[in-house]
C-alpha cells in the first residue's frame, strides 16, 4: 500500500465521521445517550468508542506509545466536546500521515494491547484497521441516527470517491 492511498482512506474515515457526527448534532442528549443494542451501549458511547480507537491507534503508530485501558479524557463526553477532540484528533492523524514515506508503511509496529498482550503488524496494517473498525461502528451509529429519523444517508466508500471527483 501507498501513501497516497492510506491518505485517501483516511479523507473517507473523516469524511463518514463528520455525516455521521452533523447527523447525531441535531439529537437530544436523551437521544444521544438512549440505551440501546449498538456494539458499546449509546449512540454517545459507540461515537465516544470510534474516537477513543483512533486515538489509541494512532498513538500506537505514530508515538510508539501503547496506552493502557481508559480513555484519556474525563468520560462521558458532552457531544460538543466530543465533536471537538474529534477535529484535534482528526489534525493530528492527518499530520502525522503527512510526514508519511511509502517505504513507512512497510515498517513493522511493536505494541501491547490494552489487554497487555505483545502485538507486532506492519504499520499499513495498523492504518488500514482504524478506518474499518471506525466503519463498523459508523454503521451501527448510522443505524440508530436512521431509527431516530436522522439517517446520513451513504457512507460508502465509493460514495465518498464520487463525491470526491466531482
Amino acid at each position: 500500500m501507498r501513501k497516497a492511498e492510506i491518505e485517501t482512506l483516511f479523507a473517507y474515515n473523516y469524511w463518514a465521521n463528520r455525516r455521521i457526527l452533523n447527523k447525531a448534532g441535531g439529537l437530544s442528549e436523551a437521544d444521544l445517550n438512549a440505551p440501546s443494542d449498538l456494539s458499546h451501549g449509546s449512540l454517545m458511547e459507540t461515537l465516544e468508542h470510534v474516537l477513543y480507537a483512533e486515538w489509541i491507534w494512532r498513538m500506537r503508530c505514530a508515538e510508539r506509545f501503547s496506552p493502557g485501558r481508559g480513555y484519556p479524557w474525563s468520560s462521558p463526553l458532552t457531544f460538543s466536546v466530543l465533536q471537538a477532540r474529534w477535529v484535534e484528533e482528526e489534525r493530528a492523524m492527518c499530520a502525522f500521515l503527512g510526514g508519511l514515506e511509502d517505504e513507512a508503511l512497510s515498517e513493522r509496529i511493536d505494541y501491547t494491547t490494552t489487554s497487555g498482550e505483545a502485538r507486532r503488524n506492519l504499520l499499513w496494517e495498523l492504518l488500514a484497521h482504524i478506518v474499518n473498525h471506525g466503519t463498523q461502528h459508523r454503521s451501527e451509529a448510522a443505524l440508530q441516527l436512521s431509527r431516530l429519523g436522522r439517517s446520513p444517508g451513504d457512507i460508502d466508500l465509493i460514495i465518498y470517491l464520487r463525491e470526491r471527483s466531482r
